[in-house]
């Protein structure tokens, strides 16, 4: 296993060969993130505020980022009030929402109220969100961002051990040598599969169209919920007065819906909510005004290997009931934080030491994934019992055989 100093430098290197003269760029660092998402770039930062070496890989070379999970909840607000996060974020702009609403055609038949924060969940834009934790992070000498930058290989020593990365950033090869690999690239993580780490994937039944579309003057800051063909229409208001709205069809569905006309999927959405239309017939004119999402959960069977871990997406993928994946990953990176920090104190990040984090979490991450299983199933029977049409609840208890 590689030993690291604590306070080893970051050193870059170029090499040039003669031949081709491709330039590679070796760094040295404690800590190498590949992933700048929500989970990487809070690890990141929280490592590097600690004193930590650490480069955070990111394979886009723009941080603007849509329909990826922007709603974090209770916990994870409290996660960045934490860790001094929580106020430069608001400086670049969220919203916090007042109410989540249940319609039956056209009326409110369920309504859910703060408690004690004063809203139901905040919506901040990916890019704010990391835009601010970046911004932060880049203060420390010891911490280096790296946009633009595809890992294509993971380097392992003598013994197996995961010892670094190759990647490239714009045709320049470069390597990271570090005591710990973080896998937080997503649900189609690189990492977990170079790494060979066996993974389920589950689906759920449904998959997901989502839309985005300015909102009217009077909208409201609220999410609100409704019943299409016993399918989930979900419409959350963001930040910049825009409505992101989310279709679940049927798993597998897209193909036949597209030779559809598009006026039939979106009247519901306009019967219910007709000061929408003049914005809806703007934006949403053809199937390519819609972006598909498959909706799957997965699930690991280790998240750690010796020198590498997984964390967000990448270990325990959610699906989108309930915008659990943005906090769940973001609760990854500030326990998984703490374990780094003292396993490379003590030289010492082999997979016995990295599961120290992985015991930590599992437990709560499976039981998230399970009530997430149960909301998608129940959902429907529980929209019908506080429906106030009886006649409808009976026509619907028929069809779906609810007893």
């Amino acid at each position: 296993m590689n030993k690291f100093l604590k306070n080893i430098e970051l050193v870059c290197v170029v090499v040039i060969f003669k031949r081709n003269q491709v330039l590679t760029m070796n760094i040295q660092s404690e800590v190498c993130i590949v992933g700048g998402g929500p989970a990487g770039a809070l690890l990141g930062y929280i490592l590097a505020e600690n004193g930590i070496s650490t480069v955070v890989l990111e394979r886009n070379r723009f941080i603007e980022r849509q329909f990826r999970g922007e709603h974090i909840d209770a916990q994870g607000e409290q996660l960045l009030k934490k860790h001094g996060l929580f106020e430069t974020i608001r400086s670049y702009g969220m919203l916090e929402m007042k109410k989540v609403e249940f319609f039956d055609r056209k009326q409110v038949v369920k309504t859910i109220l703060p408690e004690k924060n004063g809203h139901v969940g905040i919506h901040i834009p990916q890019n704010h969100l990391l835009r601010a934790i970046f911004q932060e992070s880049t203060k420390h000498d010891h911490y280096q961002l790296l946009m633009n930058t595809t890992v294509t290989e993971l380097i392992q020593d003598d013994t197996g051990a995961y010892v670094g990365v190759k990647a490239k950033r714009d045709g320049e090869e470069i390597k990271i040598h570090s005591a710990v690999i973080v896998g937080a690239d997503g649900r189609f993580s690189t990492i977990r599969n170079d790494a060979q780490i066996p993974v389920k994937m589950m689906n759920h039944g449904y998959d997901v169209l989502w839309a985005k579309i300015p909102a009217p003057p009077e909208w409201e800051p609220s999410t609100r919920m409704l019943m299409v063909n016993r399918q989930q229409l979900a419409l959350f208001t963001q930040t910049g007065g825009y409505i992101q709205i989310g279709w679940n069809i049927e798993a597998g569905s897209l193909s036949a819906l597209r030779k559809q006309p598009i006026e039939s999927f979106i009247q519901p959405l306009l019967e219910n909510f007709p000061e929408l239309t003049e914005s809806v017939r703007q934006h949403l004119q053809s199937w390519k005004d819609f972006v598909y999402l498959k909706v799957e959960s997965c699930r690991c069977e280790t998240w750690v290997k010796d020198g590498l871990v997984l964390i967000g997406d990448a270990a325990h993928t959610m699906t989108p009931t309930g915008a659990i994946g943005i906090n769940s990953a973001m609760k990854d990176a500030d326990v998984l934080a703490q374990v780094l920090i003292d396993a490379i104190a003590e030289s010492n990040t082999s997979a016995m030491r990295l599961k120290v984090f992985e015991n930590s979490r599992r437990e709560e991450v499976e039981r998230q994934q399970k009530q997430q299983i149960e909301q998608e199933a129940s959902f429907w029977k529980n929209y019908i019992q506080f429906s106030d049409t009886q006649n409808e609840v009976e026509r619907y208890q028929k069809e779906c055989c609810v007893t």
